[in-house]
């Protein structure tokens, strides 16, 4: 069926909630891709802004950067919004290929500027990779400038190589903006973001036609991306976060592909016929978040109690399946220079000790926070099980993403379930969120920095990664990335990774040349699907 209604198709596939009706197959039209999800934590759509994954798979249609990660190697970067780009011992210069936003106006070098500028100038959660190494709201504008329309310069901070830069620059929070569209519509000096956490004004292959929060997104295909109009008419993102709803949605053919399936309903598409599943290594992890400003958290024994009153293999085999495997060092251990893991795991007695040493032998009580999304739910229910046992009764305390998010970021918690990812595949890529907090304070308010939302302060494991970070030779930061490793686990970390994360999905045969990314800015303006059977 080649033409279709928008809404005659939402209604079909709201359509399929109704359990009880007899099984029928459906089939999604050839031009749109559906897609069930998640959307729990998609809070705003602007680039400069939003971080968490599922609102960048979707930024990462929106817009382009200047160089963009290779999915099937990301260790290699690639063009998008820059032809080329040469680096030198002071920074980087690039040369724009010729482009247009959906708006008609022309990609410029001024266009680049602006969104890095206002990146920094807006000082959200995006902001923090680059705030590490050097680039402020302060000095933005002295160290990035436009030569001529299709020429931009970046100097280097002096806090980080141009490989590292370069690898920043391919993140989807550096994605540019339409800078007349997006100046039209400030108000109050918010840099347009009251206007641009709901609409779209990029470059990308696609346009953003509506969102509704914890419900829908639906993508527009732009027909005059710069290398072609993409071969999908329409995206449509459902929020279902039911994962047995999901399932039956994917089976019955409502939707094309389905990304917030339980480990059970995965295993149930495994040598499916018309079905294939993916399994993206995403280089992040499923994290225990300590508040450190807690005080029976603020002390490593008791954390390393913790650390010990987890039973890692347990959650890996009953909950995680395909989303996550055991690690509790922050780098995926198939990266050069991982260490192996420590002797973490489920030691009751040891785990007790521990407590006793730090003066709770008789335990207490914390609150666990966490989004009711999976895995997550299933991890803090055992978290609160084993750690019963060895004496600290948890509390668990559900919410939808922006309380919690919103709890993360102001130290409001005392345990919570976060996961992060890599932006580029290597141990910094992946570590760096972990072993860098310049500024503990809590007037430094730097809700961006993943240790500092966790208050703990690691003075000296953030002068070596910001060494690693400046260090040009590859066998001496290697070096600094191993003494990275073992410095964390010593500390006793207050961010305790538990898994590293991928990212499963199932997907309907029909649909080819999808490619998740890891970094899970994956494009879909190559995606076609094959006549249904």
């Amino acid at each position: 069926m080649k033409h279709f209604c928008k809404g005659l198709f939402i209604g079909v596939a709201m359509g399929v909630l109704a359990l009880g009706s007899p099984a029928a197959r459906a089939e999604t039209p050839e031009n749109q891709l559906v897609i069930a999800t998640s959307l729990a934590q998609v809070l705003s759509l602007d680039p400069q802004q939003a971080t968490e994954a599922k609102a960048v798979e979707i930024m990462a249609n929106l817009y382009d950067r200047l160089v963009a990660t290779d999915p099937s190697g990301a260790d290699r970067l690639v063009p998008q919004l820059a032809e080329s780009w040469a680096v030198d011992d002071k920074g980087v210069t690039f040369k724009l290929r010729d482009a247009k936003f959906a708006s008609g106006n022309p990609v410029t070098a001024n266009d680049v500027v602006y969104s890095l500028t206002r990146l920094l100038k807006l000082d959200q959660a995006a902001a923090a990779n680059f705030k590490r190494i050097g680039y402020t709201g302060d000095n933005i504008e002295k160290l990035v400038r436009a030569e001529d329309d299709k020429t931009v310069r970046i100097d280097l901070s002096g806090k980080v190589t141009a490989d590292l830069l370069l690898f920043r620059l391919a993140m989807v929070v550096a994605s540019v903006v339409d800078s007349v569209e997006v100046q039209g519509h400030v108000v109050d000096n918010d840099f347009g973001n009251g206007w641009l956490r709901t609409k779209s004004a990029g470059s990308g292959p696609f346009t953003l036609s509506r969102w509704t929060p914890n419900e829908l997104v639906i993508l527009e295909a732009n027909p005059d991306y710069a290398t072609g109009a993409p071969k999908m008419r329409r995206v449509i993102m459902r929020h279902v976060p039911e994962s047995q709803v999901e399932r039956l949605m994917l089976d019955r053919g409502d939707v094309d592909l389905a990304n917030a399936l339980t480990a059970p309903d995965i295993a149930t598409f495994k040598d499916k016929k018309g079905f294939e599943i993916q399994r993206i290594p995403t280089g992040g992890f499923y994290v225990l978040s300590m508040n450190a400003g807690n005080k029976y958290l603020s002390n490593p024994k008791v954390r390393e109690a913790i650390a010990y009153g987890i039973d890692y293999k347990g959650m890996e085999t009953a909950i995680m399946g395909p989303y996550g495997k055991v690690r509790t060092v922050p780098v995926p251990e198939t990266f050069e220079y991982a260490i192996p893991s420590p002797d973490w795991q489920l030691n009751v007695d040891k785990a007790k000790g521990l407590l006793a040493e730090a003066g709770y032998k008789d335990g207490f009580s914390l609150n666990l926070k966490t989004i009711a999304q999976t895995p997550r739910i299933d991890l803090a229910t055992a978290i609160q099980a084993t750690l019963g046992q060895i004496g600290i009764t948890v509390n668990i305390q559900q919410g939808n993403g922006a309380e919690i998010i919103a709890a993360h970021r102001a130290r409001d918690f005392d345990l919570l379930i976060p996961q992060t990812g890599a932006y580029m595949p290597n141990v910094l890529g992946s570590m760096e969120q972990f072993s860098s907090n310049p500024d503990n304070s809590l007037e430094a308010n730097n809700a961006g920095n993943f240790v500092w939302r966790s208050a703990w302060d690691i003075p000296e494991l953030t002068d070596l990664t910001a060494k690693a970070s400046m260090e040009r030779d590859p066998k001496k930061r290697g070096e600094l990335y191993v003494e990275m490793q073992k410095m964390f686990v010593d500390q006793k970390p207050a961010v305790l990774p538990l898994f590293e994360r991928f990212e499963p999905i199932v997907l309907s045969t029909r649909v080819k040349g999808y490619v998740g990314h890891p970094s899970q800015a994956t494009r879909l303006e190559g995606v076609t699907k094959a006549a249904s059977e």
